[in-house]
């Protein structure tokens, strides 16, 4: 039947009738087959692909993600086309960074053009002001000036006042053993602008001058010549200098013979006055040869007085004059320390002729404690260092008699034992020296104690004096307790103890004083003639000359960039340096206080040592003072330096400003080739307050690197 059936389809339908029938229904299934396939197509199949795209881009890495939504800046899917996309996302985020920033600026440079405009206005507002300001000060200094002119007289240094070559109207003392400055002294011939001239008279001129030592005179000659004050016109001196001694045994005068010689001086005007005999002798015979001669009103300075001859404030007393002719060695000098050395004290020496024989008196010890002063105390002075000797509490080394012949001494006199370089061996192992003084309490000072008193500061022996009646050399105007010890000869027994209780400060100490005391007033015969003349001019209070000016040789010098100022500088806190100078550099006022230097620092100026903080030399003669110049002493450093008016005489940094207006100080630096320390050092000084100019001292052979550039710090670099 199928078979019929699908006959009868292929033949049309049932006989010749059913073919068209059969087309038309074939052609309509095609039709609906075709728009239900399209249907399916253009509905099931996308949302079939829109699933499984959905499906696929939920995955776990993103990276593999293709066909699932993305932004525009991911629609390229080569690599390096990716790389030139983010590239350009890149700089357009920049460019947009840059412009927010161009218009920040351009709001900012409207501000500051504001800002600037009025900071105009008021610069021309504060010049006016100045320029005001600058009138009213002019106006203001001239009327101040025109005031003083009118309300003070015009001060000008005093007429010098020469008296008459034979002025004999000057009152007489009584006696001359009552000669001070007041009764023997004509101040008329020395105002206090005259400089202090002295005239030194030539002993070869004379008869006496063939009886002097040749090495001695020679010394005295040869110090005369180089010394500042010296003057070869006799008319204008102050005061008249003659050397007497030392005098050789064989050929020296009578003492009627020496007297009439100096009363025949061409300027001894009958009594002397305003003259200073000389006598530097160290022997027994001669060290008092001019004891029974009279000399009227003039100064004596010689190392031996009695108390009957010395006139206190009138003559001086003078060391002994070792080294004539030669420079000490200073190698030889042991080191101050240790402090302690092997001996604590030493003596020796051996006492020819004792106060007992002399005046031919015995006194018990009952009479001693009644009140009567003993005769001598040496015999118990000899027993009580014995004793500490034998005990063996400290090495000690006391000998009272010499192993050789002892030197000529005067009565009751220790005499020196033995050589001087014998004596200098034995002070270098001893802390203390013991200088006994004459057993007769007449001889105020003697040669053989000054001659022991220099050997112990030579060595830095400290010297430990018994005997406080004794006048060490020039004691007035150095304080001995500084340097040694002075002890009355009854606290012999206690001597030891005292000795003992002085701690190490203490004794270095004294021994640097010692030091200092020796180099400046005893070592050569420079130094004691200076000494001997500034002695008398401080006690007649005449200003130290100027020192004489040197031209040093300047190192020329390049100088580079301007130096930066240091930021410590910048921040002081609560402190105000002052303001930085705008002006040139400008002179500090002159140094006023020259007329009362000499009065009122007489102690200051003999009795301390200058250190390294002295620019100029300093010497007791010539003084400087500390606020004049200073600078460190080694290393490379430097110290402001206090000019102007003086006043306090303090440093500048010690009184910051001055004590006047306007004053400046000058930087004084040190330096030996560290050049970039010093570099360093001169930039940290740009921009400081009252700096008027700055001294580099080059302390080396070696000049320094030619291509070296200085820095410049605003002020003038002197090297």
């Amino acid at each position: 039947e199928l078979m019929t059936g699908y006959t009868m389809l292929r033949n049309g339908g049932v006989g010749n009738g059913g073919q068209p029938w059969v087309l038309r229904w074939s052609s309509r299934i095609r039709l609906t087959w075709l728009s239900f396939t399209l249907f399916i197509i253009l509905v099931f199949f996308p949302l079939i692909a829109h699933y499984y795209l959905t499906t696929i881009d939920d995955a776990d890495d993103a990276g593999k993600r293709i066909f699932g939504p993305r932004t525009g800046n991911e629609l390229c899917e080569v690599k390096h086309v990716q790389d030139l996309c983010r590239i350009r996302e890149s700089v357009s985020e920049e460019l947009l960074q840059l412009e927010a920033k161009r218009q920040e600026l351009n709001s900012e440079i409207a501000k500051l053009n504001l800002k600037i405009e009025a900071c105009k206005k008021s610069i021309e507002n504060a010049k006016q002001d100045l320029l005001q300001l600058k009138n009213v000060i002019s106006q203001t200094e001239h009327s101040y000036k025109e005031l003083m002119a009118q309300n003070q007289p015009k001060l000008s240094l005093p007429i010098r006042l020469l008296p008459d070559k034979d002025d004999v109207t000057f009152p007489l003392p009584k006696s001359n053993r009552n000669c001070r400055l007041h009764n023997c002294f004509d101040y008329s011939r020395c105002p206090l602008t005259s400089g202090f001239p002295v005239y030194v008279y030539n002993s070869d001129d004379y008869p006496f001058g063939s009886s002097l030592d040749p090495l001695i005179k020679q010394a005295f000659e040869a110090t005369v010549r180089t010394n500042v004050y010296v003057t070869e016109n006799a008319n204008i001196a102050c005061v008249y200098i003659i050397l007497v001694g030392e005098m050789q045994e064989p050929v020296m005068p009578k003492p009627t013979e020496l007297e009439q010689q100096l009363h025949s001086l061409p300027y001894w005007r009958t009594d002397g006055h305003n003259h200073l005999i000389i006598n530097l002798s160290r022997k027994s015979e001669t060290q008092n040869f001019i004891y029974n001669i009279s000399t009227g009103r003039a100064m004596i300075a010689q190392s031996t007085f009695y108390d009957v001859q010395y006139r206190p404030g009138f003559d001086i007393v003078v060391s002994p004059l070792v080294h004539a002719m030669s420079e000490p060695n200073f190698l030889e000098i042991p080191p101050q320390v240790p402090v302690k050395r092997k001996y604590l004290f030493s003596f020796q020496g051996e006492k020819i002729e004792s106060l007992r024989s002399s005046l031919q008196e015995v006194r018990s010890f009952e009479e001693e404690i009644e009140g009567n002063a003993p005769a001598d105390y040496d015999d118990r002075i000899i027993t009580t260092l014995k004793a500490v000797q034998d005990s063996k509490l400290d090495f000690v080394l006391v000998e009272f008699t010499c192993k050789n012949q002892p030197k000529a001494s005067l009565p009751t006199e220790w005499a020196l034992c033995g050589e001087r370089d014998d004596r200098l061996e034995l002070l270098k192992l001893s802390t203390f020296a013991l200088i006994i003084t004459p057993g007769d309490t007449h001889l105020v000072i003697s040669a053989g104690c000054a001659m022991r008193l220099f050997e112990a500061l030579e060595v830095g022996a400290i010297p430990v004096v018994l005997g406080e009646q004794v006048q060490l050399p020039y004691n007035d105007v150095i304080r001995w307790n500084e340097a040694a010890l002075i002890i009355p000869k009854p606290r012999i027994t206690e001597v030891h103890f005292l000795l003992r209780s002085i701690s190490d400060n203490d004794l270095l100490a004294m021994r640097r004083q010692g030091r200092f005391l020796w180099e400046t007033y005893f070592s050569t015969s420079d130094n004691v003639f200076s000494t001997v003349l500034a002695i008398i001019r401080t006690r007649i209070q005449i200003p130290a000359a100027p020192i004489r000016e040197e031209n040093a040789v300047e190192i020329p010098h390049r100088s580079g960039k301007a130096a930066g100022t240091d930021p410590n500088m910048a921040d002081n806190g609560d402190l105000d340096l002052g303001p930085v100078e705008t002006e040139p550099p400008y002179a500090s006022p002159k140094y006023l206080r020259n007329f009362t230097l000499t009065a009122m620092d007489i102690y200051r100026n003999w009795n301390s040592a200058p250190g390294p903080f002295h620019l100029f030399p300093y010497t007791p003669f010539d003084p400087v003072l500390p606020s004049e110049a200073k600078f460190l002493g080694s290393g490379t450093g430097f110290r402001p330096i206090g000019g102007g008016a003086g006043g306090s005489g303090k440093e500048f940094q010690a009184a910051l400003g001055g004590n006047v207006p306007r004053e400046q100080f000058t930087v004084v630096m040190l330096t030996y080739e560290r050049e970039e320390v010093l570099m360093n050092s001169l930039e940290r000084l740009n921009g400081l307050p009252y700096l008027n100019k700055v001294v580099v001292v080059w302390n080396s052979p070696k000049l320094p690197s030619e291509d070296l550039l200085w820095p410049d710090i605003g002020v003038p670099i002197m090297v």
